[in-house]
């Protein structure tokens, strides 16, 4: 209907190509326009101002000599003011596109290693938006964004790597625990040269205290009780140490203490060894 009243419609982020006689005559914006048909004019076409999206993947080899497929989000539109070239000077923008986009992903990559491919994606989206940037604008396109949002290694590889991240945990997390159990274990020496230190102290104190206590004693018995010597007072704390001893050996359900010999008249042989042994070190 409308192009029996030489009328057309624009829509809305869009233009329309006007021809007449098969030449470019102007570009319509959106709304309705005549369009006289009689007179040689016609619609060549239409061309979209929206903000068009291109997922490019490309296969590539980087410096280690290992293939990933690099997966490339061009975001582009068509500028108003060159409409005309945007429409007549490209067939296939997309397939342009793509071409600059391998062009640049394959100059780009083999020069990094894996590792330093996924650490520079921003780098090598820049390098592939500035190449759009000075080929797409002489014909009439606006290189918006660009973004390289995956490096796909292959599956074993992913895997080794995988492997060579958990090796490296494990090696770090060994480490700590050896540092760990190095601690522990010079804290145990630690407390155990501290234990025996203070043991050590209290047994020369508790060795001071027996002495004192038989000094006083053997002077306060020979005081009380007149014509009885040294020797007479250590014979008779030996024979009470040995029925004490006894009795806590016979109080002990499972004593392993056994005394060679244990009879009663054995403590005056044990006094003499005692005692002799004490005057021959005092002699040398």
């Amino acid at each position: 209907m409308g192009n029996l009243l030489c009328c057309i419609q624009v829509d809305q982020s869009t233009v329309a190509i006007k021809e007449r006689f098969g030449k470019f005559e102007e570009v319509m914006e959106p709304g309705c326009h005549c369009l006289p048909w009689f007179l040689g004019s016609k619609l060549a076409g239409n061309l979209s101002l929206r903000l068009q999206q291109l997922d490019v993947k490309c296969e590539t080899k980087t410096k280690d000599n290992v293939f990933v497929n690099v997966v490339a989000s061009v975001q582009y539109r068509a500028l108003a003011g060159k409409a005309n070239d945007a429409f007549y000077k490209l067939s296939n923008t997309r397939s342009q596109i793509q071409a600059y986009v391998f062009d640049v992903i394959r100059a780009s990559v083999p020069k990094l290693n894996l590792d330093d491919a996924f650490e520079q994606k921003n780098e090598i989206a820049k390098a592939v938006e500035d190449e759009l940037e000075k080929a797409m604008s002489a014909y009439g396109y606006e290189i918006v964004q660009t973004l390289i949002v995956d490096i796909e290694p292959d599956e074993r590889v992913k895997r080794a790597m995988n492997e060579i991240n958990a090796a490296a945990r494990m090696r770090v997390a060994a480490n700590e625990k050896a540092e760990a159990e190095k601690i522990l274990q010079i804290k145990r020496a630690e407390g155990e040269a501290e234990s025996k230190y203070l043991s050590g102290l209290g047994i020369a104190r508790q060795r001071q205290a027996i002495v004192d206590g038989l000094r006083d004693s053997v002077l306060g018995f020979s005081e009380n009780v007149p014509g009885t010597t040294a020797k007479d007072v250590m014979d008779m704390v030996l024979v009470t140490q040995y029925f004490d001893t006894m009795k806590e050996i016979g109080a002990a359900s499972k004593s392993s203490a056994v005394f060679i010999p244990h009879g009663p008249g054995a403590i005056r042989d044990v006094a003499t060894q005692i005692r002799d042994g004490l005057l021959q070190a005092s002699t040398q």
